[in-house]
């Protein structure tokens, strides 16, 4: 597998071997579209954040953080399962986050998830380990892969703006689904990760020339 992401080094060689290997990447890199590494904490802690994020604002989950990050010291798997369900929900979590981080901590503290070697095996591999558990969907299993392991090759095909940029980028009539973009996807192994910070950076800039937020 690729070195992690952890250094601008790192990106740069993806970058370069995606320019490679694709053209409509060539010339994205050539208009300056440059993604940013953005790595968050490993572990259970910024798989919670994961979690808690979605679905609601950035706002609100950092709130909630807040609050959660008050009564849950130290962040890990085995004082989480400690806190009362009243207490996660004072905090702002959701019966179904309560639900997910509950079987989260399980799967970690009993051996079945091991969080923070998922970096070190195959993405599609890692993936499926991190589905296993209720309650962690495609999109975060691949957001907790990539941005909090840095796994380059990482990818959440299912992102409505990495499919929207890849629609604009290769001149797509539509905006493809996530089997669809997965496909597309595969002459960027094993750099999929970077091809996905790719797009979102080149998402950005189309919406700015749009004049709509970000």
């Amino acid at each position: 597998m690729a070195t992690l992401l952890e250094t601008d080094a790192v990106l740069k060689r993806g970058l370069k071997a995606l320019a490679e290997a694709d053209p409509v990447m060539a010339r994205l890199a050539a208009e300056g579209v440059t993604p940013q590494l953005r790595k968050r904490p490993p572990g259970f802690e910024g798989l919670a954040w994961i979690v808690l994020g979605q679905q609601v604002s950035t706002a609100s989950a950092t709130a909630i953080w807040g609050r959660l990050r008050a009564i849950l010291e130290p962040a890990t798997p085995e004082v989480f399962l400690r806190l009362s369900d009243e207490s996660l929900r004072a905090a702002g979590l959701s019966a179904g986050k309560v639900r997910t981080l509950r079987a989260l901590a399980t799967e970690i503290i009993e051996g079945r998830l091991p969080l923070d070697g998922l970096g070190d095996i195959p993405a599609d591999e890692a993936h499926g380990l991190l589905m296993r558990v209720k309650g962690i969907g495609p999109w975060t299993a691949d957001v907790y892969l990539l941005f909090c392991l840095g796994h380059p090759d990482a990818f959440p095909s299912g992102d409505l703006a990495v499919q929207e940029a890849a629609r604009l980028a290769y001149g797509l009539e539509q905006r493809p689904d996530a089997k669809a973009l997965k496909a597309l996807a595969e002459s960027w192994r094993p750099w999929r990760g970077v091809a996905a910070k790719v797009l979102w950076a080149y998402y950005r800039v189309a919406k700015a020339r749009e004049g709509a937020p970000a």
